[in-house]
């Protein structure tokens, strides 16, 4: 039977203690991640690390989420451990379950989901952990994790498991698992990365229970309940140091067939409450769900909204249940930043528009109080981070795969300027960008090029990072390519006086020299005689290029991220021939 904890009523721990305590159960998640990354068969999961793990109390509240992705647990894993409570009521030691249904709290249908309940020695339910990695392959219609033409969950076509069961006393459902390997394009790629989930979710599941038999089981219980506590307290600080007020923030993802012609506007309206602690983002004043595959799932949504007001604060915060009572997040059904209604696809929920959504949230809080927020970061998922699927004439095997090899641009910030590996934004910098030499090994292809894009930065006091241009094709061999982009119509956004960055752009080129452009969402045939070119956004500026520090600008002109000409043109710094600041010449510009 599944029995709750009762309520803590132990004194309060010290400082010291819970920390220690803390970083026991981070430990937990961190050792979940390396049984992930070290088992796993995909590229996507065991090299550019598209994985994540935490855990979550038994009345569903996000503990930790150790080295993870925040769009992927932040806000959603706690709506994923209700789900399992809500469907399977009576959880039994032993039990696991697949889950990926963004209906029921997932992000989205290719982020395959193991959840195991965690049990004391009477069989109450103390923890739930949590063991999410991205697929190669889902099941979707066509080979691609990303379907953003979908005009439905049916014409995407993945395989939706609302939190099923798929072990019962630790032994597997072979039902579930047949099912996975006669529709998934890579079955024993997939049943490797199964089991590698589910031995990080056992993993977690074993020394939670050798922490409950050492310390405990109401010592975790209670240190929870303070942790919570204390990170709300630590919340109401650093919310008490900026300014309070409103404002709304709009970012716009480039449009798809069946949306508005400029785009898809992403609206967030954020109200800061500095005396009281608290800030609220609204994002009901959207348009309704669109028929296509980018909608947001609720955990997409609010995690989205998470994200762009964590990533805005002056001081770093531990997002867990406590940090994120003090952050509301307006959401309304039936809307494309919202909850929602099946059969509304939402294939690439974790990406593109959610990132619109994080970055109008950052636009917002840069808005109420320059000394926080940012700009608008690079956009997502060009075709240098498609999926590439097709047969390798080395060995006759078929292959699908996402390959991460760039991607956009971090954002000017008050302080610093933009990271450049971001990926994007709800991804916060954690996934690696792919080995050249492994991907090649890996694959039938080449890649001829993998560089900064010059001049195709923000501009701004903290510039964005700049874009890059990767060039790959196929060896001996055609492949098919599917991606699900975005920033070519409605590049990064500056904010505080930065400037925009470039937009994007891809195409096919011939060896011949034919050139085809490719649109924000395709599934394309890449012939052994063609290349594939992504040049991906760079980050938006922050903050008025001309009073950038010209010894920056000259690094960044030496590193040949910024041309001369425009180091001279925009941010108004003159160089020497030797590449040094000329600083008469530059307070000349400057005064001008």
């Amino acid at each position: 039977m599944n029995v709750q904890a009762p309520p803590s009523t132990a004194p309060l721990a010290s400082g010291v203690k819970l920390a220690i305590m803390q970083k026991r159960f981070d430990g937990v998640t961190r050792k979940m991640a390396n049984t992930l990354l070290r088992t796993a068969r995909s590229g996507v999961i065991n090299t550019a690390r598209d994985f994540s793990c935490a855990l979550v109390t038994a009345d569903c509240e996000l503990l930790t989420a150790a080295d993870s992705y925040p769009i992927h647990v932040i806000g959603g894993a706690d709506l994923m451990a209700r789900a399992m409570l809500d469907i399977h009521p009576d959880l039994k030691r032993g039990d696991a379950f697949l889950h990926n249904s963004p209906y029921h709290g997932n992000s989205h249908a290719a982020d395959h989901t193991i959840l195991v309940p965690v049990f004391d020695d009477n069989d109450v339910h103390r923890f739930t952990v949590v063991s999410k990695a991205h697929q190669a392959d889902c099941g979707n219609s066509l080979p691609t994790t990303y379907m953003g033409n979908a005009r439905d969950v049916y014409e995407e076509g993945a395989l939706i498991f609302p939190a099923v069961k798929v072990q019962s006393d630790y032994v597997d459902n072979r039902d579930i698992i047949n099912m996975c390997m006669m529709r998934i394009r890579v079955p024993e790629q997939w049943r490797g990365d199964y089991l590698a989930m589910l031995g990080a979710a056992r993993i977690g599941e074993r020394e939670i229970m050798r922490m409950g038999r050492e310390l405990g089981w109401e010592a975790l219980s209670d240190h929870a309940t303070q942790w919570f506590d204390m990170t709300e307290r630590r919340m109401v600080e650093i919310i008490s140091t900026i300014a309070s007020g409103s404002a709304r923030g709009t970012c716009t993802h480039d449009p798809l067939p069946g949306t508005p012609a400029g785009g898809i506007p992403a609206n967030a309206d954020v109200t800061v409450d500095a005396e009281n602690g608290r800030i609220t983002v609204d994002l009901t004043d959207n348009i309704d769900c669109l028929p296509v595959g980018v909608n947001l799932s609720e955990a997409c949504a609010r995690t989205a909204a998470l994200v762009g007001v964590l990533n805005s604060l002056p001081q770093p915060v531990t997002p867990n249940a406590g940090s994120l009572r003090r952050i509301e997040v307006r959401l309304r059904e039936n809307c494309c930043v919202g909850i929602p209604r099946h059969p509304h696809s939402t294939s690439v929920a974790t990406t593109n528009l959610g990132d619109r959504v994080s970055n109008a949230v950052q636009l917002a809080m840069a808005a109420i109080d320059p000394k926080v927020g940012m700009a608008e970061g690079g956009a997502a998922l060009p075709p240098a981070a498609g999926v590439i699927s097709g047969h390798d004439p080395r060995n006759g095997h078929a292959f699908v795969n996402e390959v991460i090899l760039a991607a956009g641009g971090g954002p000017g910030t008050p302080v610093e300027d933009g990271w450049l590996s971001l990926f994007c934004m709800g991804n916060a910098g954690m996934p690696f960008y792919d080995s050249v030499e492994i991907d090649e090994m890996l694959h039938p292809m080449m890649i001829e090029t993998r560089k900064i894009l010059t001049d195709s930065e923000g501009a701004g006091a903290h510039r964005g990072a700049p874009g890059i241009v990767t060039v790959f094709r196929p060896i001996d061999c055609d492949f098919e390519l599917g991606f699900c982009s975005d920033g070519t119509v409605n590049p990064s956004l500056g904010t505080q006086g930065g400037g925009n960055a470039r937009p994007a752009r891809q195409y096919l080129e011939s060896d011949s020299g034919e050139i085809t452009e490719m649109t924000t969402s395709e599934h394309v045939h890449v012939r052994a005689d063609q290349r594939v070119v992504s040049m991906t956004n760079g980050g938006g500026g922050h903050g008025d290029p001309a009073v950038r520090d010209p010894r920056r600008v000259a690094r960044d002109v030496e590193e040949g991220w910024v041309s001369p000409e425009r180091a001279r043109a925009v941010y108004r710094v003159a160089l020497t021939p030797e590449g040094a600041v000329d600083e008469a010449a530059t307070a000349a510009l400057r005064v001008a």
